[in-house]
């Protein structure tokens, strides 16, 4: 069964051409309920990776719009992230994530995240496929800061939804049009050097406070 039909009723709406108008007519409802499944779905995903994020974006995009569909899509996705980051931060003495911390594959990764800190992790926050609920586990055991993570959250998922809307958006002529590829590769060079330098200013602030705590 697929969204209430079988096989052989969606392969009847395909052959008739009435695929269209069902896609239609549940995308109007879809709009109809506001934003809670444009943000919610995103959501969830950071915490069931399994679902298809690229898929919630570009329904997104078709249902609201470009801007709207980035916002929400936006939005769901980086506070889902942080819930997962909190939530291991907060939890972190249970036996589950101690046995995390000692595994010797994560924390060799978190080791290399405590190294190097924004950089990588706002790279790999920009792509769609990088495995986004690995990434934010990992970051909840090290010791990278809360307002490095979240920066690069918000950069970094900002600009990987804003590619995938972008292309969503203009499929067609995305191809036929090579500027649109050079708009999505300044876009990544611009977020991260924003990002570098605000984590260049909380890393000042914070070596200020604890000069401060020492004396």
């Amino acid at each position: 069964m697929v969204l209430g039909f079988g096989w052989n009723d969606l392969m009847e709406m395909f052959r008739n051409g009435t695929w269209d108008d069902y896609a239609k007519s549940l995308l109007d409802r879809y709009e109809n309920l506001g934003p809670i499944p444009g943000i919610g779905l995103p959501f969830l995903e950071a915490f069931l990776p399994f679902l298809p994020l690229v898929v919630f974006v570009l329904t997104n995009t078709v249902a609201y719009g470009l801007l709207w569909g980035f916002l929400y899509s936006w939005i769901g996705t980086s506070l889902g992230a942080i819930t997962v980051f909190w939530l291991i931060r907060r939890y972190q003495h249970t036996r589950v994530i101690n046995w995390l911390r000692h595994n010797k594959q994560v924390n060799r990764i978190t080791e290399w995240l405590d190294r190097h800190g924004f950089g990588p992790l706002f790279i790999l926050l920009c792509f769609p496929f990088s495995p986004s609920a690995i990434i934010n586990v990992v970051a909840g055991l090290s010791r990278i800061s809360v307002q490095q993570f979240a920066l690069a959250v918000f950069l970094g998922k900002a600009l990987m939804i804003f590619s995938i809307a972008y292309v969503g958006d203009s499929l067609t002529s995305f191809a036929e049009n090579p500027i649109k590829t050079v708009v999505v590769a300044v876009a990544i060079i611009l977020f991260w050097m924003v990002g570098k330098y605000v984590e260049g200013r909380l890393k000042k602030k914070n070596g200020k406070q604890e000069q401060s705590h020492k004396d």
